[in-house]
């Protein structure tokens, strides 16, 4: 503590706070169990903060630059100024979660907007605000079929295209659950329906499907999946996004019990690990949504007011009632993509979800053109991204591409994945340019 150059303080200063607390050294006020403490140094020498600050930059002027037309979960829209200026204000910034109604009332609402913009997406009763990130939001929901099945069983399906590192939160969120999650099979980017026949028994608690799909296709046997997961008690979990939510077939429509996903594609740059997480739900499962809810009520003089009107995790209930563990929410990011969809309006974000279906359309066409490459592989309507095929080594295509400044995907030895949204659609010449000139 003593010399740190951010938070300052002498000796005295710090031998006084430990006094006030009863302590006679920092040591004292930690219990790091020895198997786990770090004794060693780091390594690491003391820096001003305007060297640390120059440092910093040094190194990050090292980064390659380059144009990303890359997806698979990770999305980059154009944010608004808007959201900045609203979400950056100190009331909002240094919020934490908001316990009390009373002084918290503005950013209350923006939740309970959050929320009411979700159940109108999906066309369920219900929405939380918020969770982690999508793949956390799919564990969640794999754990409340379990808790609501009428009837026992323990597997969770899941299609092949899903990726490996949501299958692997999920396994490992639902470990102490005895849940077992399986892979049932997919064709030309959408679910084999006649796989998932095969893979469905009574002890299926929850099937899981996506549209758009990983691979950006727009899945075409939603209604199959619902009526396999309802034949068998089941139930439904989709996942999607809000933005392709607003063009998409609306979840409730195509039996969904469920909706997971990612709300952080408005309001945040693509930053490949934070995320917000969707979940939303029949009203019949209003007591085992995990997280928290915001909802309407009155105060004592008739107006209007919000606050968290549940919150079903063990910090604030009987550990034996608690839904989840989940202790935070993601409340100012949701804040953020409550912004920027306010600021779309309903026309707006729907214009958008039309240009993240044109634009992946004119590129694949044009990609295409190129010699030795087809695209798209799946004759599907897509939504920001595609897989493309490569007579080369897609590997090789890639590392060829990044030395000309674009980054893409290579997900086998002959497909590359290729995202395109309003963030990057300036450069989709270039891009194909640069294609034409690493592959012919």
């Amino acid at each position: 503590m003593s010399g740190s150059p951010y938070a300052p303080h002498t000796e005295a200063e710090t031998d006084a706070m430990l006094d006030a607390v009863g302590v006679d050294d920092v040591e004292e006020l930690f219990d790091i169990p020895e198997s786990v403490r770090f004794d060693d140094e780091f390594g690491i020498d003391a820096k001003s903060e305007q060297a640390a600050v120059a440092e910093t930059a040094r190194r990050l002027r090292a980064n390659d630059d380059l144009t990303e037309f890359l997806g698979r979960g990770h999305y980059e829209h154009y944010v608004p100024s808007l959201v900045d200026s609203v979400s950056q204000r100190s009331e909002f910034i240094t919020s934490y979660t908001q316990y009390q109604p009373e002084v918290t009332q503005g950013f209350l609402q923006a939740l309970f907007e959050y929320q009411s913009m979700l159940v109108e997406l999906t066309g369920l009763g219900v929405a939380n605000c918020s969770m982690y990130d999508e793949a956390t939001a799919l564990a969640e929901a794999a754990l409340l079929a379990k808790r609501v099945r009428a009837v026992d069983g323990d597997r969770v399906l899941v299609p092949e295209y899903v990726r490996d590192g949501h299958v692997s939160v999920l396994e490992n969120y639902t470990g102490g659950a005895d849940v077992t999650v399986e892979r049932y099979g997919a064709d030309a980017g959408n679910v084999d329906v006649d796989a998932l026949a095969d893979a469905m028994d009574d002890d299926v608690v929850m099937v899981y499907a996506e549209n758009p799909t990983t691979v950006g296709a727009v899945e075409e046997h939603l209604d199959a999946v619902g009526d396999l997961a309802d034949d068998h008690g089941a139930l439904f979990c989709l996942g999607s996004d809000p933005v392709a939510l607003s063009v998409l077939q609306r979840p409730v429509d195509v039996g969904a019990d469920v909706v997971v996903g990612d709300a952080s594609v408005l309001g945040m740059p693509a930053s490949y690990g934070m995320g917000l997480g969707v979940f939303a739900c029949r009203e019949q499962f209003l007591r085992q949504v995990p997280g928290r809810l915001v909802g309407a009520s009155e105060d004592a003089d008739g107006n209007r007011a919000y606050t968290l009107t549940l919150q079903t995790r063990e910090q604030h209930i009987r550990k034996e009632r608690a839904t989840s563990n989940i202790c935070t929410n993601q409340a100012w990011v949701a804040l953020r993509t409550a912004v920027h969809a306010a600021s779309l309006g309903a026309d707006g974000l729907v214009d958008l979800a039309n240009r993240m279906v044109e634009l992946p359309r004119d590129l694949a066409a044009a990609l295409s053109e190129v010699r030795g490459v087809q695209a798209p592989v799946h004759d599907r309507h897509h939504f920001r991204e595609f897989l493309a095929h490569t007579d080369q080594p897609a590997p090789a295509i890639a590392r060829d591409l990044e030395a000309e400044g674009f980054a893409v995907h290579a997900v086998d030895d002959h497909h590359l994945q290729v995202c395109v949204t309003d963030a990057n659609e300036h450069a989709t010449d270039q891009f194909v340019a640069a294609v034409r000139e690493v592959t012919e």
